[in-house]
């Protein structure tokens, strides 16, 4: 009798064992958006510590970008036309989140000098104004929430609760259509060197630009 209540311990055993390793097996369920992160380094240098050794790259300031990134999933003309432009990305909001769900987010180590403008060091939320062949990029300063909260008023979520009183900086962004389809928005540093670069947004057929240089 003993034998068998060990061997039905046993096999009760096992067999947990068996179901914790499927589901650790099972990948968790991506969201419809997956979170994206654009990063690039400036103002650092490579220096060569010992002779004979790689040089490494020491005193670099890191630019970094969080965001959500939505994929079109067949859609076509994502930013529509005409007096309807952007509305469909702006979910009736005034303003682009540029991307989906959280606030999308900049943290720079470093100023950051656009249009002659500088951002201060530090960390901001990223809007869009768009218009049709006129993207304005925004930097706000308004706090923002990480969990949608609708009786929250304040703080942002996406583009929701919006103010530009906190907006720290608008700048115009150059876009153009091409014939390449971006299937999930992309947010990029092009055309990078340790003075400066280019941030760069592409979805669908539309890619937007801004040129910038790393401040004093």
């Amino acid at each position: 009798m003993k034998t068998i209540v060990v061997s039905t311990a046993a096999a009760v055993a096992l067999a947990g064992s068996i179901a914790l390793a499927q589901q650790a097996a099972t990948p968790a369920p991506m969201p419809a958006s997956p979170r994206g992160t654009a990063a690039t380094q400036v103002s650092g240098k490579w220096v060569v510590e010992k002779e004979g050794t790689a040089p490494r790259y020491r005193d670099g300031k890191w630019i970094i970008v969080d965001y959500g990134r939505p994929i079109l999933r067949g859609r076509t003309d994502i930013f529509g036309a005409g007096a309807d432009y952007g509305k469909k990305v702006n979910d009736d909001g005034p303003v682009w989140r540029a991307g989906a769900n959280q606030t999308t987010r900049l943290k720079t180590e470093a100023p950051l000098v656009f249009a002659g403008k500088t951002l201060p060091a530090g960390e901001y939320s990223l809007f869009v104004e768009l218009k049709p062949s006129a993207w304005t990029l925004i930097f706000s300063n308004q706090p923002s929430q990480t969990k949608y909260d609708p009786n929250n008023k304040t703080e942002t979520f996406g583009a929701y609760n919006y103010d530009p009183k906190f907006d720290v900086l608008r700048v115009p962004m150059q876009t153009t259509v091409g014939a390449t389809s971006w299937d999930q928005f992309t947010i990029a540093f092009l055309d990078m060197t340790q003075q400066g670069g280019t941030l760069a947004m592409g979805w669908e057929k539309t890619v937007a630009k801004v040129a910038f240089t790393v401040g004093p």
